[in-house]
């Protein structure tokens, strides 16, 4: 057999018998092995000639297995504590597991720290892992007592990703996972499950639970609610203190919390979920967003349109979102004797004003842009203040190009987009090219258009020398895309903007232009949005910058704090001077005294404080105290306006 490392190849002669365990006797983070592109548990018995690669803990798969090993034991965890639990699905996801239980009464606080309790003394045991194959029959017979096991056997090979499902009866045949006692090999426990799993729980080396909710039954609202319990685990107890360091600063970071504790926006209730409005301070922000945006924008090339913000439900269905992403639309409104649709999406519009009268060669490219408000309906469970709203403003582009322009205009394309980003303090970037799913029926168009459309973007998304990574199956329906995720302050990586190639909109619109021979040609459509929207632009950069905007960007640019009420107006003749400037600047002239003043502007994050005294006055001048609470003494008035307005012309950060 052959033992696969990365890049390094060993052969190696076995006895018969020799299980996966046994080749990689002594390496402790090796927890699982992939045998011919499949995951294995390391009780596998390894064949003549297969090719056997060791699966480290810290790896994505090893991650994974140790979660949902850990999943496992918090489900034998809670029917040890709850017998009458009913078991749904316990999954691993991004830096975790959850487990969804059948319970009579939501759990408590006191239950989870019970939960883990338990769980501690279950991997204390030892217990080990134990896959056994059974047919269909037997898995009903055993599982008689669990109603959402028995619904789960019979989509045996058609399990969906989506909801967890496939962790439980992704393969083709059906397997038990049994919980055997270390000493005596009595089973302690059972649960249906593809695997793999670690071999002992005492393999398990750091978890913790964090919260519990409410879920539907595979995530539909059809369905019965459950109670869902989150946890997480890592290959150390290093890295869950730092994970749960990393939760602590998150926390502090919570745009929702920010937009609260900063006065830049709420949610009303009145409104509904995932509808915002936007208080001055934010206002103030957002336009500065949007009118560097425009400049930008502007300068690129780009036509300004505007579009309503509802149409006939019959353009969607030409534009092929309707058939496709019906669940993502509002229901439809009928009035007139009609169906219409408030707008998901803005290019079934710009596909109209390309339309609205003969196109020439001359023309393109044509950069059509908008800040296109739009409405989709997003399931109330994932609703995420900005970040995940169902009403919000994208700044969307649609770029009408030939084929031979194609590969320039997205070269182009990328590079704006990637220098805008810059521009508003985000500098590490990642790129992501989703691709179709060939068994899929889901997409739509000719093999040779996603050929040519995929092998441009990977082109282009080469020369930006960043980190390219693979996205199978995640394209669009018409077409494939690049995807920019770029790093916040803390390390998390958010998706931004997006590029997509459509050749099957502009044919199911009949779009033309006249070509130099005089032959009508179909152009080719990019979709691009930059931002993805507004509103989670807005949440991801409050985060970012944990609330202390760059000076370009801050509500409030800076506040005079004068020592004492002598000194207001000189702080107001001061204001009044850089707002003539284009700065925004207030004055405290509250009867709070200095200290708390100058409290309540570092709780505001308030980029410079424009501190005066009698010195100052005499002198004609002032001085700075950052937020970081260094000071800067005796500037001169014309000197520290000249100094606001270059921090605020070169964007940077104080």
């Amino acid at each position: 057999m052959i033992i696969q490392r990365d890049s390094e190849r060993e052969e190696r002669v076995v006895t018969t018998g020799t299980t996966a365990a046994e080749l990689f006797a002594g390496e402790r983070t090796v927890v699982a092995a992939r045998v011919a592109g499949e995951l294995k548990d390391l009780a596998y018995v390894v064949a003549d000639g297969e090719e056997v690669e060791p699966v480290e803990i810290s790896s994505k798969d090893g991650l994974d297995i140790l979660r949902h090993s850990t999943a496992h034991v918090m489900a034998q965890a809670v029917q040890e504590l709850f017998p009458e639990a009913k078991l749904g699905i316990g999954p691993p996801v991004k830096d975790g597991f959850y487990y969804d239980f059948d319970v009579e009464k939501p759990f408590t606080p006191d239950d989870l720290k019970a939960i883990e309790k338990k769980m501690q003394e279950i991997q204390k045991r030892g217990q080990k892992f134990s896959r056994r194959v059974v047919t269909d029959e037997e898995a009903r017979d055993e599982l008689a007592a669990e109603p959402y096991k028995l619904e789960l056997i019979g989509l045996k090979g058609s399990a969906s990703h989506d909801d967890g499902a496939d962790v439980e009866v992704g393969a083709g045949e059906l397997t038990i996972y049994d919980n055997l006692d270390a000493k005596t090999g009595d089973l302690c426990w059972k649960d249906l499950c593809r695997g793999p799993h670690l071999p002992t729980t005492r393999v398990i080396p750091a978890f913790k639970l964090m919260r519990n909710a409410s879920a539907y039954w595979r995530g539909s609202e059809k369905n019965k609610q459950l109670q869902r319990i989150y946890g997480t685990a890592w290959p150390t107890k290093d890295e869950l203190k730092a994970y749960l360091d990393f939760l602590v600063e998150a926390e502090k970071r919570d745009h929702r919390k920010l937009g609260a504790e900063l006065d830049l926006f709420s949610f009303p209730d009145e409104l509904g979920p995932g509808l915002a409005v936007f208080h001055p301070k934010g206002g103030v922000i957002r336009k500065e967003m949007e009118n560097y945006s425009r400049r930008r924008h502007e300068d690129a090339g780009y036509e300004f349109v505007n579009t309503p913000h509802l149409s006939k439900e019959h353009l969607f269905e030409t534009s092929g979102h309707l058939p496709h992403y019906s669940d993502g639309m509002f229901p439809p409104i009928e009035f007139d004797g009609q169906n219409y649709r408030l707008k998901a999406m803005n290019c079934p519009m710009h596909n109209l004003i390309f339309k609205s009268r003969g196109r020439s060669y001359r023309e393109l490219p044509l950069r059509l842009f908008e800040f296109g408000t739009v409405y989709r309906y997003e399931k109330s469970g994932v609703v995420h203040g900005l970040t995940r709203s169902r009403g919000f403003t994208q700044d969307d582009a649609h770029i009408y190009c030939t084929k031979e322009q194609m590969p320039e205009e997205l070269d182009t394309l990328l590079t704006f987009v990637l220098d805008l980003l810059r521009d508003y303090g985000l500098n590490d970037f990642e790129l992501e090219l989703s691709t179709r799913d060939p068994e899929s029926d889901k997409f739509i168009g000719s093999d040779e258009d996603w050929e040519e459309a995929t092998e441009a973007l990977r082109l282009a998304a080469e020369k930006q020398g960043l980190p390219l990574v693979p996205d199978p199956g995640g394209a669009a329906y018409y077409g494939p895309k690049i995807s920019v995720q770029a790093k916040d302050a803390i390390g998390r990586s958010w998706q931004m903007s997006t590029l997509q190639v459509d050749f099957n909109q502009p044919k199911r619109f009949g779009l033309e232009y006249t070509a130099a021979d005089g032959t009508r040609q179909q152009p080719v459509m990019l979709h691009r949005a930059l931002f993805g929207s507004i509103e989670r632009f807005f949440g991801v950069l409050l985060e970012h910058y944990a609330g202390a905007f760059p000076a370009w960007l801050a509500p409030v640019q800076a506040v005079g704090i004068p020592i004492g009420d002598a000194h207001v107006g000189y702080l107001q003749e001061f204001a009044a001077e850089a707002k003539k400037k284009g700065l925004r600047v207030e004055v405290d002239a509250s009867s709070d005294r200095m200290q708390k003043k100058i409290r309540n502007q570092q709780k505001l994050k308030v980029p410079f404080m424009i501190i005066v005294g009698d010195e100052d006055m005499a002198a004609g001048t002032v001085s700075f105290r950052y937020r970081d609470g260094s000071q800067e003494n005796g500037i001169p008035r014309d000197e520290a306006i000249a100094k606001i307005v270059d921090v605020v012309e070169r964007r940077v950060q104080v």
